[in-house]
């Protein structure tokens, strides 16, 4: 590639989001001789038969004028007034739908409407002259200069050669009906032509546009990148922000180990904290964690008094099996109700309230616990999210 990443050549294909910005500034890849070469080459095929249709009722008209002449009468005059005024509208609106819908089609099919929205903006860089001589004296203003006169000659060329086969018709030698008819089908004839030729030279016209506005949308590494952060944000930032949600995530849960009614432990590698509420039904978790976040967690419960019961196997599958804000699994409610009930009964006798701070020996008698699934997904029971995973 001939651009290393820093900021110089544009070599790669424009974004999505570029193109919808190019749009709104009006780089469209498009040609208005499509649509008018196009609507040229339709009317020739569609105004003989309308043509004829039309002369047969401009003479059934002046047949019933004459009539009405033969008979004076208002009534009937009026009558064939709006009739013939009828007759021409729906016959004007017919060529008009004609050349609306082949216009609308000829836009659609070169990349649909496009409403330049910064183009109407007003701006100082439209005052400038070396742009505005940019424009009249550039590449493009020559290809416009350029189009014109290969229109105009092509044109001319295709007029004469129809011209040159029609002057033998000229001279009296041959009936007027039958030099009116002929002259009427190359007169045709020489419309689809210059029509052909036309929608051949807007299509050159149109793969031009298209390569010169490919050019100009064309991105460098640095612009794609540069967009990338606008759009997706700038992955340091993210990455710094994620860390200060975590951080302060597990802030709120350490915090929220003071309102535990006993801190499971491993004894030093995994802790977990739960709190009972009778309304919930079910021993809830309020603080997990392994490693530095579990000896925070038994600090935490050192500091505020909360007792800390030594059961390896418990402590273990309550960690690998809930998330913060989570009940228990149902399979360990016997194991965690013979803990709770050993500290509140603890708290409860006279002469231990204060001894049941501190660590104890779990009260459980030494034998395995039933087999939990992995972490569950249950709904959170809290706003505190799940941390030390």
């Amino acid at each position: 590639m001939a651009d290393s990443g820093g900021g110089g050549e544009k070599t790669e294909k424009p974004t999505p989001k570029r193109l919808k910005e190019a749009r709104k500034e009006g780089q469209v890849a498009r040609t208005p001789d499509l649509g008018g070469w196009a609507t040229v080459l339709l009317l020739s095929l569609l105004v003989p038969s309308m043509l004829s249709h039309e002369v047969d009722a401009l003479t059934g008209y002046m047949a019933e004028t004459l009539r009405v002449v033969e008979e004076p009468s208002v009534s009937r005059a009026t009558t064939l007034l709006v009739e013939g005024a009828g007759h021409a509208f729906v016959s004007l609106m017919v060529l008009g739908s004609v050349v609306m819908v082949v216009g609308v089609a000829c836009a659609l099919a070169q990349g649909g409407f496009a409403l330049a929205t910064k183009q109407v903006k007003p701006s100082a860089k439209k005052l400038d002259p070396i742009k505005g001589a940019k424009r009249i004296f550039g590449p493009q203003a020559l290809w416009e200069g350029v189009k014109i006169l290969v229109k105009s000659t092509v044109v001319a060329l295709i007029v004469w050669s129809g011209i040159k086969t029609m002057l033998p018709l000229v001279g009296g030698l041959v009936p007027t009906s039958t030099v009116l008819d002929l002259v009427g089908e190359s007169v045709v004839d020489l419309l689809r032509t210059i029509a052909l030729a036309g929608l051949v030279m807007a299509g050159l016209d149109y793969a031009v546009q298209r390569r010169r506005i490919g050019k100009q949308t064309r991105m460098s590494h640095q612009e794609i990148k540069q967009e990338h952060k606008q759009t997706e944000g700038d992955p340091h930032l993210k990455g710094s922000i994620r860390a200060k949600q975590l951080a302060m995530s597990r802030n709120r849960m350490i915090a929220d180990v003071a309102t535990a009614d006993v801190v499971l432990v491993n004894p030093t590698h995994v802790a977990v904290a739960l709190r009972y509420e009778a309304e919930r039904g079910a021993p809830r978790v309020v603080a997990r964690g392994a490693g530095a976040v579990a000896t925070k967690i038994r600090e935490q419960a050192a500091e505020h008094g909360v007792p800390m019961v030594r059961d390896v196997p418990l402590a273990r599958a309550l960690h690998r099996s809930t998330e913060v804000g989570q009940t228990i699994p149902a399979e360990l409610f016997a194991a965690v109700a013979s803990v709770l009930a050993f500290v509140m009964t603890r708290a409860a006798t006279p002469g231990h309230r204060v001894t049941v701070t501190g660590t104890h020996r779990s009260p459980r008698p030494d034998e395995p616990l039933p087999e939990i699934g992995p972490r569950r997904r249950a709904r959170n029971l809290s706003a505190s999210p799940a941390v030390g995973r």
